[in-house]
């Protein structure tokens, strides 16, 4: 029987030469028995990496194009000339082409959440909704923003369990001084339209607890007071 060689310390390092020959005879059989399925398996390999990096070639192409076409709008956008802002004007793109021709790219992705924005000003809120959803960013002002925005769209459209839903996710996420107080505050008036007026309190009571130098809180003290009331009848 062969025995396998070891460092100076006794651990193992290397098969016997026969040993190590057997080894290399069993994957040449193995090869040939399996030769296709090697093959096949190796093709793939080649095929997916080159189709990633033709990938990656095309959607930083359209990268610059995109932040271009992105760049002229957004001025529509600021001066709140919503139409045009959409639908672009004067051969430029507007936002719902940017979003939906150049999928992939982040000026894309950025351009759905302008035209969420633009389409929730105009009262389109399913339309609002649905760009809102297909935006993403971990930007963690940003992607609460958003999140607030689609409850924004969802309590016009009376639909108050919605809109708690996604005040819940833009008050949870990446907590801070600036903007959390105002997703509570949302939060809660979106709790007092769905009936629960003893959560609407604990929201209220979260915005004066936990963000006491907020300027939300005179307000939030104010509801909770009036809220108290009712709940303890």
């Amino acid at each position: 029987m062969s025995k396998k060689n070891t460092g100076e310390s006794g651990i193992e390092i290397i098969e016997s030469p026969e040993a190590l020959a057997g080894q290399i005879n069993k994957a040449e059989v193995f090869f040939l028995k399996n030769r296709k399925v090697v093959l096949g398996i190796g093709v793939a390999v080649v095929v997916a990496i080159a189709g990633f990096a033709g990938y990656r070639f095309y959607i930083d192409g359209q990268e610059g194009t995109a932040q271009n076409a992105l760049a002229s709008v957004v001025y529509d956008f600021e001066a709140d000339s919503l139409q045009k802002a959409l639908n672009g004007a004067g051969g430029n793109e507007g936002l719902l082409s940017i979003a939906d021709n150049y999928k992939g790219t982040d000026a894309s992705n950025l351009a759905s959440f302008y035209a969420g924005v633009a389409l929730l000003k105009q009262g389109k809120y399913d339309e609002a909704i649905s760009r809102l959803q297909s935006f993403s960013s971990s930007d963690l002002l940003i992607h609460a923003r958003a999140q607030s925005l689609i409850g924004d769209a969802y309590l016009e459209k009376n639909q108050a369990a919605e809109a708690i839903s996604y005040y819940q996710k833009a008050a949870d996420y990446e907590k801070n001084e600036y903007f959390t107080p105002v997703y509570l505050m949302k939060l809660a008036l979106a709790q007092e339209k769905a009936n629960q007026p003893a959560d609407a309190v604990a929201t209220y009571k979260r915005v004066v607890d936990e963000f006491p130098l907020s300027s939300e809180v005179v307000n939030a003290k104010k509801y909770m007071g009036l809220l108290e009331g009712q709940v303890g009848k």
